[in-house]
């Protein structure tokens, strides 16, 4: 460690991103509760792939990414999501990956689209192309804090394709958590309904049983 390094942990300690104790980025303890499995899920006819419980530490891991732009917490997302796409038999496969992007007021507020950034990095690390086919369509709610009720209704034909993208071969859907399923299933409806064939979904998280 160097100098200014060890000045910087000084003024600015390492704390876990799970339980916020100084010196790592995450403690034992929380790593264990980050630690990859692997987890099948059905929304609609949409198979979902996922690598961790979520949990009170997988959502402060989201968080410290998400919201804190921490590369470590990236870091870890990134690894979780490529590990449901090795579980999920997809790199020998002629696929591209769709990342679930962010609201317009959420990539002012974080500098950038999380999960197209997250899904950029996963593409280089699997080989495996990204096409970014989704965009917005209309203003959404925060879903945190939503009923089951209300996420389906928030996101009810919010998704649209992109501009100049078009349908061609299989895709996988990706976005960070899955907890009730209502943004997986209408990304998927929205490019299946414009010819694009949705083979399944990966996620860093996933929580069980749905909520």
């Amino acid at each position: 460690m160097t100098i200014i390094e060890e000045l910087s942990q000084l003024i600015f300690p390492t704390r876990c991103f799970g339980c916020n104790a100084f010196g790592v980025t995450i403690c034992a303890l929380c790593q264990n509760e980050w630690k990859p499995g692997y987890y099948l899920t059905h929304i609609s006819n949409v198979n979902v792939h996922s690598s961790i419980l979520y949990s009170a530490t997988a959502s402060r891991v989201i968080l410290a990414a998400k919201e804190n732009g921490l590369k470590a917490a990236d870091h870890l997302i990134m690894e979780a999501i490529a590990h449901a796409i090795r579980k999920g038999e997809f790199l020998n496969q002629s696929v591209r990956l769709v990342p679930i992007p962010s609201s317009p007021t959420a990539r002012r507020r974080r500098g950038r689209s999380f999960m197209v950034d997250i899904t950029q990095k996963v593409g280089l690390k699997t080989g495996l192309p990204v096409i970014n086919a989704l965009e917005l369509g209309r203003k959404v709610r925060d879903q945190s804090g939503l009923k089951a009720s209300q996420r389906s209704l928030n996101m009810e034909g919010a998704f649209a394709i992109a501009r100049g993208i078009y349908p061609i071969g299989k895709v996988i859907l990706v976005d960070d958590v899955v907890t009730t399923g209502a943004t997986l299933r209408e990304a998927a409806r929205a490019l299946s309904g414009e010819g694009f064939h949705v083979i399944g979904s990966v996620t860093a998280c996933v929580a069980q049983p749905l909520r």
